[in-house]
């Protein structure tokens, strides 16, 4: 049953228990993972992204952003605390330590300025604006932190079997100021970090700062009690090593971006099933999910509806459940959904399911 609005729209009367679907529509999945946007409830007809309301963020990132310059400010600090620390000390790993820090900066100020890119408004020659430009920069930080931690694999291998005098009592204090420095940016980023992928690389970024800290601190202990300074070399691979899973899996997301995969925790053939319980609908065909960027899912398919169907419940309450399920169900706000009644389908048409 439909009824009409002021604007003479077409949209779906509430049933008692005021959620807007037609009786046996399936209740909604768990709550889907980083990638979904959270909608609101509106039944409108979006066919396009004609960008955020007034007043708010367009992306996941820029939603954070405060949080991402605040890190910023955090971790610069520390990089100078390190630097001088290291240049005091002869330390290896608490050079490598600052590095990583300057290159987890670079990243964040890379984000920073996507976010702000990002936002620009769309244009008849870019028409979903300039949204995947924080995913360019996901991918470059990826890319900059698998650099890193070769220069110091490759430093520290070189340093072996020579001798290097290491000051234990800088080392330890510059570490001790980096590693608690980091816990309070991954404290910043927490909540973050589930909804950005840029975020989510900071906070990688300064997890493995702080696991860097941790290294270089017990090296630093360990030098002081037995003098074995070959130990800092060793806390520098371990540094290096910890570096590359990260990197790692910061570009297997930013692949799967560009590739166009479903966004992560999507279940394609639970929206499927759901749009098929709508009634009026017997086929939903031609179905894509993607992700434009963090925190901006979207969704297209071909629906065919009952001749039945066009008759008695109107294409506009058939559209704004399917839309309404959608958003509610699954957490996709920009959806494309063409519907097409039984008879439409050309015989021996290619279809992509």
């Amino acid at each position: 049953m439909s009824t009409h609005g002021d604007d003479g729209s077409a949209f779906c009367e509430p049933t008692p228990d005021g959620d807007g679907f037609s009786p046996g529509h399936p209740d909604r999945p768990g709550r889907f993972g980083a990638g979904a946007a959270a909608g609101g409830h509106d039944h409108g007809h979006d066919h396009g992204l004609s960008g955020p309301a007034p007043g708010s963020a367009p992306t996941a990132t820029a939603r954070h952003r405060r949080r991402l310059i605040l890190v910023l400010v955090i971790t610069l600090s520390v990089v100078g605390v390190q630097v001088a620390g290291a240049a005091i000390s002869g330390s290896l790993a608490l050079l490598a330590d600052a590095g990583h820090m300057l290159t987890d900066a670079t990243g964040v100020a890379i984000a920073l300025i996507a976010s702000l890119i990002a936002g620009l408004p769309a244009t008849s020659r870019r028409t979903y604006g300039y949204l995947r430009v924080e995913v360019l920069a996901a991918l470059a930080n990826g890319i900059v932190l698998g650099v890193i931690a070769v220069v110091i694999f490759v430093e520290a291998i070189g340093r072996i079997g020579a001798e290097v005098e290491i000051q234990s009592g800088p080392m330890l204090v510059a570490a001790v100021i980096g590693a608690a420095a980091n816990l309070v940016s991954l404290l910043i980023l927490r909540s973050g970090q589930k909804e950005s992928l840029n975020v989510r690389g900071a906070y990688l970024e300064v997890l493995g700062d702080l696991l860097g800290s941790v290294a270089v601190i017990a090296a630093g202990v360990v030098i002081l009690l037995t003098g074995w300074n070959w130990v800092d070399q060793a806390a520098s691979i371990l540094i290096a090593l910890l570096i590359v899973p990260r990197a790692i899996s910061l570009l297997r997301e930013v692949v799967d971006v560009l590739l166009e995969a479903s966004p992560r925790g999507f279940d394609v053939d639970a929206a499927r099933t759901h749009m098929l319980a709508v009634p009026g609908v017997s086929e939903v065909h031609d179905v894509h999910a993607w992700v434009l960027t963090s925190g901006v899912p979207a969704f297209s398919a071909h629906v065919t509806v009952t001749d039945d169907a066009w008759g008695e419940r109107g294409y506009h309450a058939v559209l704004d459940e399917l839309k309404a399920c959608l958003r509610q169900h699954f957490e996709v706000d920009h959806t494309t959904l063409q519907l097409e009644p039984v008879g439409h389908r050309r015989p021996g048409e290619h279809r992509h399911d």
